[in-house]
């Protein structure tokens, strides 16, 4: 979250793994023995590479997915040309960019922290002009994405840096890393591997998968229901 005011708790909006639901039967109740294992091969290696909760249905509209790594959540590729776009326009890899939306809101445009930030990559209110719809997400990438490359070019181009900037502040740069704040330091612990993965070609992340099982259960479900409303 870009900021350089007061600071909020860290993910305030993700929580730990809750109990799942249910998932639902299918209609047909004869189906080629050939289809069924081949589903549930398919189905255990979606699984084990980017686990959804069984309570979530993944009917997300197709979307194109070759602008940023496979690593990320079903709900960051559901903006990949947004995010294609956006880092374009911001001269950002489209890779620190999916990876920032990642931990922010998970890809909910309408995501809040009680802090008052704001949208899918958690902008404070005082980056936004009085004329700004803070939850269209152009905007929202807009001002989010400026103080994101901001930050990359006050920390001479080091990721590690820009995510400590983006969310603590730019002043936080010029600090010894040791007097960072507690959510900053997990801030990069989970987002500058993240993001290596990502730049280094890997189809899965560990430390996605940390920070999903940590943070972003509540998160991503929230994001997912919401972008399967019309």
């Amino acid at each position: 979250m870009p900021r350089a005011r007061p600071e909020k708790e860290y993910w305030q909006t993700a929580a730990t793994p809750q109990d799942q639901g249910s998932g639902c039967l299918s209609g047909f109740t004869v189906v080629p023995l050939a289809v069924i294992f081949i589903s549930v091969l398919l189905a255990s290696i979606a699984w084990k590479s980017n686990p959804i909760p069984a309570n979530l249905s993944v009917d997300l509209p197709p979307v194109s997915t070759t602008s940023i790594s496979p690593i990320f959540r079903i709900e960051i590729h559901y903006w990949a040309d947004s995010i294609s776009k956006w880092a374009a326009a911001s001269q950002l890899d489209p890779n620190l960019v999916a990876t920032i939306m990642q931990i922010e809101s998970c890809g909910d445009p309408r995501a809040r922290s009680s802090a008052g930030a704001m949208g899918l990559f958690q902008v404070m209110p005082f980056h936004f002009y009085a004329v700004d719809d803070p939850y269209n997400p152009d905007t929202n990438a807009a001002r989010g994405l400026a103080y994101l490359a901001k930050s990359l070019e006050t920390g001479g181009g080091n990721a590690l840096l820009a995510m400590a900037g983006y969310n603590g502040g730019i002043g936080l740069i010029g600090r010894a890393e040791w007097n960072w704040p507690a959510q900053t330091k997990r801030y990069v612990q989970y987002g500058v591997p993240i993001y290596e993965d990502a730049r280094n070609g890997q189809t899965s992340s560990t430390a996605l998968d940390e920070w999903y099982k940590n943070y972003g259960v509540s998160l991503c479900q929230q994001a997912h229901q919401r972008l399967q409303r019309p």
